[in-house]
């Protein structure tokens, strides 16, 4: 298979072509490091001006999906110690999260001193849409470029279980654990609109509906609360801050985390990545976090060969295939 000699994007990657030295088009519209660093700064400064604004105006400063990966875990160090913020952490509870990725919630909000929310969502109906999203692509092709369809319906609870809180509480910013290669920088800062985001819920609501009926509606918002004037800011930090993952884990090992094992290398928390990765990757001939991991290359966080690594299949992530079966009665 072709694969771009700059970043690691396969020739099955949609929209894709190469040059004559096998350079692909989303390398060649790359503007280079030093533009991604001018931006950086440029959002680092944005963000702090933000803080000036929303700090201390409700009991809590900003919301934190916390899946205890590494990425939102080093996402509330930066919020709780270099921001000096005060985030409430929620935790939205799939069926799939490991044990060690669930102690390591308990631990480092325990050391860092912050709230926690577990939102253990019904496990019947989620593993309908779960099953449901095996064999049914459910979504649009652009945004399966960059997520499977399991991991895509779960965001979606996700995003929209926080936004409830979020507006509940009166929580003026909701902060997001997307790596560099999730999170354009340009869309790393952003108040959130009430008639897109609208919009954007029924791209997940609706491909639900059709799966699981009437009971997927209370995980998102009613039209009452979208005439809300207090809509929050969206807020990616790891966009714009240094990012090095060795450093990161070395960082939040201070406040107890610890590698959780059995799982693939691009998670830190989730039992069911594995078994959506192996799902995506024979329905659509490429790796839902190719794009992600091609935008860490590109942007010189990674090396190439690492990025390319990142893509085997480990003998203990292969494992959990059997039990994910078993778990969704898959046989």
């Amino acid at each position: 298979m072709k694969i771009c000699t700059k970043c690691i994007l396969p020739e099955t990657f949609p929209g894709i072509h190469f040059d004559k030295e096998g350079v692909c088009n989303f390398c060649r519209d790359f503007k280079g490091e030093e533009a991604l660093e001018t931006e950086k700064k440029e959002y680092h400064e944005k963000f702090l001006k933000l803080i000036e604004e929303i700090k201390g105006k409700s009991a809590y400063d900003c919301t934190l999906a916390y899946s205890g990966g590494k990425d939102s875990t080093y996402t509330l160090y930066l919020l709780k110690e270099v921001f000096n913020l005060r985030p409430l952490t929620i935790t939205f509870d799939n069926g799939f999260i490991s044990d060690q990725a669930f102690k390591n919630i308990r631990t480092v909000t325990e050391t860092l001193g912050v709230d926690n929310i577990v939102f253990k969502a019904d496990f019947q109906l989620l593993k309908k849409i779960f099953i449901a999203g095996i064999e049914n692509t459910m979504y649009s092709a652009k945004a399966l470029e960059r997520a499977s369809t399991i991991c895509t319906s779960c965001i979606g609870f996700v995003k929209f279980t926080v936004l409830k809180i979020a507006l509940e509480k009166h929580i003026p910013l909701m902060a997001w654990g997307w790596s560099p290669g999730q999170a354009p920088i340009r869309s790393s800062i952003m108040k959130v609109n009430a008639a897109l985001f609208k919009t954007t819920q029924e791209m997940y609501r609706k491909p639900m509906f059709e799966v699981a009926g009437e009971q997927v509606n209370r995980y998102f918002l009613t039209d009452e609360q979208f005439m809300s004037i207090n809509f929050p800011y969206n807020v990616s930090p790891l966009a714009f801050m240094d990012y090095d993952e060795e450093k990161i884990k070395e960082k939040i090992k201070d406040f107890g985390w610890e590698i959780p094992g059995g799982l693939d290398a691009n998670s830190t928390n989730c039992l069911l990545n594995t078994f959506a990765n192996h799902v995506h990757i024979k329905k659509h001939n490429f790796h839902p976090y190719a794009f992600e991991i091609a935008g860490m290359v590109r942007s010189g966080i990674i090396e190439r060969q690492e990025g390319l690594n990142k893509f085997g299949e480990e003998a203990s992530s292969i494992k959990n295939l059997e039990y994910i079966k078993k778990k969704l009665r898959i046989f």
